[in-house]
């Protein structure tokens, strides 16, 4: 056969689809994994795509079965694994060639890495992969970071094989450097403030309301044919109607309440500390699942604190179950505002010019955090003649104004009730101090005046001033 068009490297999971999904869409992909058999078996189920794949047992052999300039996609565990990978490729590979790192890395990893090859003739691009197993396999949303022209050497590959909102492709340069894993980092940051405060109406229906797992699904499936139609809502109602074969109960019942986590989430809440943006129900959400880890130390508390946990019910009328469904959509606008407003930050500290109507356009689609009000947030970014906050864009006032009462209702009745909703209250408090005009921290600046004559500024008078505080 002819030589591949493009090569992959690592067949695990998402590798392995990734793959079959450039195969399927008529372009030759040589592969290679550094554990032969693995190889061998992804060959052989391949089935009737085998004929555009090419199987390779050495990474000599693999660089020789790639048309140049060979485009080389990385598909392996972040970190050091990455740099190892890099590394044994510059001994096979020439100049004209092109690294991709299609893997969930850290952005300032991906910077450095930029740093390390460059004079070596090698390009080197940065590529976030949205849409888990079934988004590689079928079309992920794709965000590319590096040279343009980097871009416009794969654009014709990518763009065939990421997902499609009607008829566009779900795949974007997005700006140099590592724009492109930055962007899918804060799209992870979003993930997980989305999946807790789903997680958090779940656990008011069900520890507060008494709802079974089958009237659950009812709810969120309603929910995903109005304004919160989304992949998220969707997999919910879907996950909460499953019955577990063992025990012939519903499998959500059956799974032990410990999230994992793989430092996506978290890098997106330390990057807005660092770029002093608020993000409040990102590192909520991120929070909450560390505390899920310590499972055994909250069986313990539940133990200590039994005597003193509110025993109020819930009820679950139609006014409440409206309510739910108001309060989370004003919580996940706030978060997406949050995310949106730390990729603003960051595009203009590391230059990038992130085009965030496309961000969310080629969200749209594939990625995890589809949902139908991401149209709405690209025509606003597209429509603002100069930067702006999303939630200062009229359609979102609007919707802000509509539902975060709701919100406020929900988080008080679960506060009120001792059932946890930490990341729908950050919500709520990130709204209730962002549109307060005169905030409290005129005492703060007061206070460190006074300790650390740090100084402060004047509503009345321009500079630099201090208090004649009495010490």
């Amino acid at each position: 056969m002819t030589k591949a068009q493009i090569g992959l490297i690592g067949l695990g999971t998402m590798g392995s689809n990734l793959a079959l999904n450039i195969a399927e869409k008529g372009h030759a992909v040589a592969v290679y994994n550094r554990t032969a058999s693995k190889t061998g078996a992804f060959f052989e189920n391949a089935a009737d795509l085998r004929e555009r794949i090419v199987p390779c047992a050495t990474l000599a052999e693999f660089v020789a079965q790639i048309r140049p300039p060979r485009p080389v996609v990385l598909m392996v565990q972040a970190g050091k694994a990455v740099d190892e990978q890099i590394a044994a490729l510059r001994e096979h590979l020439e100049a004209g060639d092109m690294i991709i790192d299609a893997g969930n890395a850290n952005f300032r990893d991906t910077i450095r890495r930029f740093g390390e090859l460059e004079g070596s003739g090698l390009t080197f691009v940065g590529m976030g992969v949205s849409g888990g197993e079934e988004g590689a396999r079928h079309g992920p949303s794709i965000m590319v970071g590096g040279a343009q022209e980097a871009w416009r050497q794969i654009e014709p590959i990518l763009t065939d094989i990421a997902a499609r909102f009607q008829g566009e492709p779900c795949a974007a340069w997005l700006g140099e450097g590592g724009a492109g894993h930055f962007v899918k980092t804060i799209h992870n940051g979003i993930e997980y403030a989305d999946m807790q405060m789903i997680a958090e109406i779940y656990g008011l229906l069900r520890d507060g309301a008494g709802l079974s797992a089958g009237e659950m699904a009812t709810i969120f499936q309603r929910w995903n044919s109005g304004p919160l139609e989304s992949y998220l809502v969707e997999i919910t109602a879907e996950v909460l109607r499953a019955s577990d074969g063992a025990t012939g109960g519903p499998l959500v019942d059956a799974i032990l309440d410990r999230a994992g986590q793989k430092g996506t989430g978290r890098w997106a809440a330390v990057e807005a500390q660092l770029m002093g943006i608020p993000a409040t129900t990102i590192e909520t959400a991120v929070a909450a699942r560390s505390l899920s880890a310590e499972r055994d130390l909250r069986l313990k508390a539940q133990g200590a604190y039994a005597d003193a946990l509110p025993t109020g019910r819930l009820v679950a009328d139609e006014a409440f179950i409206r309510d739910l469904e108001h309060a989370l959509l004003a919580a996940k606008l706030a978060a997406y505002a949050q995310g949106f407003a730390v990729m603003e930050e960051a595009s203009t500290e590391f230059r990038w010019d992130l085009p965030l109507g496309t961000v969310a356009r080629i969200w749209r689609a594939g990625c995890i955090i589809r949902s139908q009000f991401l149209s709405e947030i690209a025509a606003a970014y597209d429509q603002a003649r100069e930067p702006a906050h999303l939630l200062l864009m009229p359609a979102f006032v609007d919707t802000m104004t509509m539902a975060s009462p709701a919100l406020r209702r929900v988080v008080a009745r679960g506060v009120e009730a001792g059932l946890p909703v930490p990341a729908l209250a950050a919500a709520l408090t990130w709204f209730d101090a962002f549109r307060q005009g005169r905030g409290t921290a005129n005492l703060i600046q007061g206070q460190r005046d006074f300790f650390g004559a740090h100084g402060f500024e004047r509503v009345d008078a321009q500079g630099d001033h201090h208090g004649a505080w009495s010490k």
